[in-house]
C-alpha cells in the first residue's frame, strides 16, 4: 500500500474517532457533563421523607441560598411546606439549604447531578413527625461520588434539631465507589475488544498460533493499558476528558500495535508480508473495535 494511502485512511480514521466521541457530548448544553452526588440509603423505612445535601458555601451552579424574598423562592416541584422547613433548618457549622430536596422514602436513593455541593452533609427531614436526621460533613472525592447511608439504628425521633448536638454523625453516611461495577465493565469491555480484535486478524489471514498468540498478547497489553488510564480519567475528571483521552490514546495504540507488528509479525507466519499491511490490520482493527465499542456503549451504557 501506499504511503498517502495510508495516511488518508489513518486520517480519516482519526476523523471519525473524534466525530463519533465529541457529538453525543456536543448535544449536552453547558459544556458537557457535569460532577454528580449520589446517595443511597440502606435499612430506611417507608415513613415519608425528603432528603438534601446541605453545602458548605452558599452557592453552587445555579443552586443558592434563599435571599429571603418570596419572589426568589425555588423549590421546583417541592411542597412549600417541605421546603420552608429544610429553610428553617440551622446547621450548627453552618451548612446551608439550597433550594433542593428529593423525596427518598420509596426509591431509598437520590442524586445531585448537576453542580452538587463539593462539601456537605446528608440532611433528611420526617414531615410526619417535623424531624431532622443529619450526617456529618462529606466532600466530593470522584467525579462521580456515591455515598450510602446505613439507616440501622438510627432514631429518627429523637433526631429533632439540636444546637448541642446538631453537628454528631446521626446518620451513618460512608463512600461507596461502585468499584465491583467499574472492574466487571472493564473486563468486559477489554474482553470484547480482544475478541473483536482477533477476529479481523483471522479475516487478514492470520492463522498461525505463534501469530495469533502474538496478537492476542499485544491486544491485551494495550487494552489493559488503555482502559486502566481512560477509567482513572473517567473517575477524576469525568467523561469530557475521557472522550478527548479517549482520542489521543486510541492513536497511541494503534501507533504501538502498528510498530510491533511491523517488527515481529514476519518472525511468526508463513507468508512474508510488507509493514504496510500490518499496518493497515492495525489500523482496520483498531477502527473496527473502536466502532463496535461505541455501538455497544449505546445498547448497553453501564459496560462502556
Amino acid at each position: 500500500m501506499k504511503k498517502p494511502m495510508l495516511q488518508k485512511m489513518t486520517a480519516i480514521f482519526l476523523f471519525l474517532c473524534t466525530a463519533v466521541i465529541l457529538l453525543p457530548l456536543a448535544v449536552n448544553a453547558d459544556m458537557g457533563p457535569k460532577p454528580s452526588v449520589r446517595v443511597r440509603f440502606e435499612n430506611m423505612g417507608d415513613e415519608l421523607c425528603y432528603a438534601t445535601l446541605i453545602s458548605q458555601k452558599p452557592s453552587t451552579g445555579p443552586q443558592s441560598v434563599w435571599d429571603g424574598n418570596e419572589e426568589h423562592i425555588y423549590n421546583r416541584n417541592l411542597d412549600l411546606d417541605i421546603w420552608r422547613a429544610f429553610v428553617e433548618y440551622e446547621d450548627a457549622d453552618g451548612f446551608y439549604f439550597l433550594q433542593c430536596a428529593w423525596q427518598v422514602n420509596e426509591n431509598k436513593e437520590f442524586g445531585w447531578i448537576y453542580y452538587p455541593p463539593g462539601t456537605f452533609k446528608i440532611l433528611l427531614y420526617y414531615p410526619e413527625t417535623d424531624t431532622f436526621a443529619v450526617s456529618g460533613i462529606c466532600k466530593r472525592y470522584a467525579f462521580d461520588t456515591y455515598y450510602t447511608v446505613d439507616m440501622n439504628g438510627t432514631e429518627i425521633g429523637s433526631a429533632d434539631y439540636d444546637g448541642e448536638l446538631s453537628n454528631d454523625d446521626r446518620l451513618n453516611a460512608y463512600r461507596s465507589y461502585q468499584w465491583k461495577q467499574e472492574l466487571e465493565s472493564l473486563t468486559v469491555r477489554i474482553v470484547l475488544t480482544i475478541l473483536i480484535e482477533m477476529a479481523v486478524a483471522l479475516l487478514f489471514g492470520f492463522l498461525e498460533k505463534k501469530a495469533l498468540l502474538l496478537l492476542a498478547g499485544v491486544n491485551t497489553l494495550t487494552q489493559i493499558v488503555l482502559n486502566v488510564i481512560l477509567n482513572l480519567i473517567n473517575y477524576t475528571s469525568g467523561q469530557l476528558a475521557f472522550a478527548l483521552a479517549y482520542i489521543a490514546l486510541e492513536l497511541a495504540v494503534f501507533a504501538m500495535e502498528a510498530v510491533l507488528y511491523t517488527l515481529c509479525m514476519n518472525h511468526f507466519v508463513k507468508k512474508q508480508r510488507t509493514k504496510a499491511f500490518y499496518v493497515l490490520y492495525a489500523l482496520i482493527a483498531n477502527a473496527v473495535s473502536f466502532g463496535a465499542g461505541i455501538l455497544i456503549a449505546r445498547i448497553m451504557p453501564g459496560i462502556f
